[in-house]
């Protein structure tokens, strides 16, 4: 079954030209493919062990903790916009309809929100595997687009054979 409208999210991980390829293969000839990646954001950094009785000195120094972590969530942007423009360029190069965005977001609420508005047909995103705790703490974007999605969702388990280890690195790997 193909689908007109595909949305597939991205991450700069090595599955996601896994993800990708697995996108495409569900896009009709005539579809669209609208490639995302959420920047999560970043939570105020603890500045209260740097800050004092609220001089003027922890006024400053807020405010350059406000600004780096500003700096570093444009950085972190940009490197995701590069990321998504190197898929774009892929899909173009095949023929494919195609468009992207990119933006700072709770990833799992806005790919369910992104899916909704843009009315998407299935969406395309990889699992990171994690388990048990791990996963409480840090969450599952796919776990959680499974069960708020408005519409089809695959999920792509695995790693492209070239980001699996190979024998020689893991002869390197001494225990002691």
């Amino acid at each position: 079954m193909a689908f007109k409208r595909v949305l597939v999210a991205l991450d700069r991980s090595p599955q996601a030209s896994l993800v990708f390829e697995q996108a495409l293969a569900q896009l009709d000839p005539a579809g669209v493919l609208m490639l995302v990646h959420a920047v999560r954001p970043e939570t105020d950094m603890q500045s209260a062990p740097y800050l004092g009785i609220g001089t003027i000195a922890d006024v400053d120094t807020y405010g350059t903790i406000k600004r780096m972590q500003r700096e570093r969530m444009q950085r972190e942007v940009e490197r995701a916009q590069q990321g998504l423009d190197q898929f774009y360029q892929r899909a173009v190069a095949q023929g494919i309809a195609v468009e992207q965005d990119c933006r700072v977001a709770e990833p799992a609420v806005w790919i369910c929100e992104l899916a909704y508005n843009w009315k998407a047909d299935v969406i395309v995103l990889g699992r990171r595997g994690h388990r048990g705790l791990t996963e409480v703490v840090l969450g599952s974007v796919s776990n959680y687009v499974l069960h708020h999605a408005p519409c089809s969702v695959l999920v792509v388990q695995g790693t492209p054979p070239e980001a699996l280890p190979t024998e020689k690195d893991r002869s390197q790997v001494h225990v002691q």
